[in-house]
């Protein structure tokens, strides 16, 4: 039988089951991902709610800062394409919700260290 673990890791809900990536290699992989207007990671930015990984199906759920973003193609395409890169990943699927709505509040420590209007 799969065994299935939710678990939160920082700021991002992980689900995994019978994994080939790690579940936290992706959260690594999404830190490599910048908003390119705010030049901080999804991560930080505490854009990334959850990463799933089944196998190596891996589904990452995110927002952006607001729903208007204009560069959402941007920012989803790269995610997929920094998720898809690592090793044990056979399919990536970036799904955008705004609920619960992004605050600045979601900024991690780190992050806010990094932006000077914080």
């Amino acid at each position: 039988m799969s065994d299935l673990r939710d678990e939160i890791r920082g700021d991002v809900a992980v689900t995994e089951m019978n994994p080939s990536v790690d579940p936290q290699e992706v959260v690594r992989g999404m830190a490599s991902v910048i908003d390119p207007e705010l030049g901080l990671d999804v991560v930080s930015l505490g854009l990334v709610y959850e990463v799933h990984v089944v196998g190596g199906d891996v589904t990452v759920i995110m927002t952006l800062t607001t729903p208007g973003c204009p560069l959402h193609g941007i920012i989803s395409a790269d995610a997929s394409e920094k998720v898809g890169a690592l090793p044990g990943v056979d399919s990536v699927d970036v799904q955008l919700v705004w609920d619960p709505a992004w605050t600045p509040d979601m900024i991690s420590e780190e992050g806010r260290s990094k932006l000077f209007w914080l």
